[in-house]
């Protein structure tokens, strides 16, 4: 059997953007939800406070504010409840604060995740799904990425802590017997949303009459996916085995799979999008022409990201659709009602 029926769920970051919408939907469909996140500065604490102030009011979400990198802290959650799946979104996200603060990335990201790997082992949790990162695929230029694809050439630290997780991951998949499934997203975007993210700032400034800065002169692409069409991955994923691959062999390995309870899944919108025609979509919705400044290439940046969404769609009858003018349409109404605009 490969389906996991699931109640108690734990979902780790849950007061950071992926982090509150898997939250809502999980109460939604009725589960009790245990919300762990450190709500640190990294970008404003406000709008994370927000945040968790919609999920409190929900009498089935118990919050708790602690560090995954904090062993004793995560020790202690898991004596206290008892979880059937855990979702790992916690991390310090960004590929350019990896430049300035790497130690951020390597507490949180590796030190973090390896906690909760020690706590799922120990504490009979049926099913762990944790966020990966386009970001693994780096200088790898085979356009779709596919999670059959060899990622061993990162172009940042942050890309690198999300590579190790998948190594520990499957190591502890290996070991323990631990299912273990891994989900690439690809620049993911909508209501609640990151500020730290380009479609977020664009929009900041572009309503403050302010320029915005386009790299790599626009000759750009990405890969934007709904935040409702990640939520809707994820929830599908959650309830899904992962399965030993029997073809799975030593001489041809195939990083996508294993011969442990081990999976990786791209979650993209499959339909890669110009970075000028993503500022375009920001304009028509907010009816407002952008003052724009071109520049070069930042460190650590991919020029483009294509997701090959094939064995998503396969194992779990889902692949995301949701337009890019809709999500921004979507995106910007909220931006306005919530900051008075």
């Amino acid at each position: 059997m490969n389906t996991v029926a699931f109640n108690r769920v734990l979902v780790t970051g849950a007061a950071g953007f992926i982090g509150y919408h898997l939250s809502r939907r999980l109460l939604d469909d009725g589960c009790a939800v245990t919300g762990i996140d450190n709500l640190n500065d990294y970008y404003e604490v406000t709008l994370k406070e927000s945040r968790l102030a919609r999920l409190k009011e929900e009498s089935r979400f118990a919050f708790v504010r602690d560090d995954l990198s904090d062993r004793d802290a995560v020790s202690r959650l898991f004596e206290k409840h008892t979880f059937d799946v855990v979702v790992n979104l916690a991390a310090q996200p960004g590929v350019r604060y990896s430049l300035v603060n790497p130690r951020a990335y390597i507490d949180a990201n590796v030190v973090g995740f390896a906690n909760i790997l020690e706590a799922c082992r120990h504490g009979g949790v049926k099913h762990l799904v944790y966020a990966s990162s386009s970001s693994v695929y780096g200088a790898n230029r085979e356009m779709p990425f596919s999670v059959h694809h060899n990622v061993d050439h990162p172009v940042s630290l942050y890309a690198a802590t999300k590579k190790a997780n998948e190594l520990m991951a499957h190591s502890y998949s290996h070991l323990y017997g631990l299912p273990c499934t891994g989900l690439r997203f690809f620049t993911v975007y909508g209501p609640w949303g990151r500020p730290d993210m380009a479609y977020f700032s664009f929009t900041r400034s572009i309503l403050a009459q302010k320029t915005i800065r386009i790299f790599n002169h626009g000759k750009m692409q990405r890969d934007f996916t709904y935040i409702d069409d990640i939520v809707e991955g994820v929830v599908r994923v959650m309830r899904r085995l992962p399965q030993p691959d029997p073809s799975w062999s030593g001489r041809h390995p195939d990083p996508g799979t294993s011969y442990a309870p081990f999976k990786i899944y791209n979650i993209g919108n499959h339909r890669p999008v110009a970075l000028m025609d993503f500022v375009s979509a920001i304009e028509a919705a907010l009816g407002t022409e952008a003052k724009k400044e071109f520049a070069e290439m930042q460190p650590g940046d991919v020029q483009d990201t294509y997701a090959d969404v094939e064995d998503l769609a396969r194992d779990v009858d889902f692949t995301p659709r949701t337009p890019l003018s809709k999500g921004i349409e979507r995106f910007v109404e909220w931006y306005r009602d919530y900051y008075g605009v």
